[in-house]
């Protein structure tokens, strides 16, 4: 599953304070993108406000501490060049694995044309590829492991970045690591298999 890391309605909010042109500068709540609303605390000098609802606003000067309804044509209008230039926002995806190796789990391997497209969303990638293993084994054996396991899917990536764009292996950034079998999805014993701590987790910004 693509997990959609929840920045958007932070950085939404800078630049519409920032770049806002109607009238009176004001701040409007937006959904983030998995559909979920966040709250956001507004102060000026008729105290503090907070705002819960999506596309309501509040003025910024202080003349109203009373929210109210924004609508999609209003919010285009004025914050509409801002929101289109925004960065893509970080995206991550996990990738399961079978019992002591490198080979994906069939579910996994059907995630890998996700992984491709997600790379395509971001037009100059920096990308984090972590290894993990379940408890299996003893400590060194997991940690190499992991570790093939995050280059496996790392050669995937930087083979893609090399077809689709052209990209030169100077101008490809992948930090490759492997986290054995620290920091486990799910809390085991020793030599405990779990196939949800067998995993690469993926994350491109």
């Amino acid at each position: 599953m693509i997990r959609y890391f929840q920045l958007w309605l932070v950085v939404v909010t800078a630049w519409m304070i920032v770049t806002g042109c109607s009238p009176k500068s004001y701040v409007v709540l937006m959904d983030s993108p998995d559909g979920t609303t966040g709250k956001v605390a507004v102060s000026s000098a008729q105290g503090n406000v907070l705002l819960a609802k999506s596309r309501t606003g509040i003025d910024l000067d202080g003349s109203s501490d009373v929210p109210f309804s924004v609508d999609e044509s209003q919010i285009q209008k004025d914050f509409g060049e801002a929101m289109a230039a925004r960065p893509p926002l970080p995206t991550s995806l996990m990738l399961y694995y079978k019992q002591g190796g490198t080979e994906l789990t069939e579910s996994s391997r059907v995630l890998i044309p996700a992984l491709l497209k997600m790379l395509r969303m971001h037009p100059a990638p920096d990308i984090s590829v972590i290894g993990h293993t379940d408890t299996m084994g003893e400590d060194d054996f997991n940690e190499r492991v992991g570790l093939e396991r995050a280059q496996s899917v790392a050669d995937i990536i930087r083979g893609e970045l090399k077809k689709e764009r052209k990209m030169k292996e100077e101008d490809i950034h992948i930090t490759v690591v492997s986290h054995g079998e620290r920091n486990l999805l799910i809390a085991t014993p020793d030599n405990t298999p779990e196939p949800k701590n067998r995993r690469v987790e993926i994350t491109v910004r």
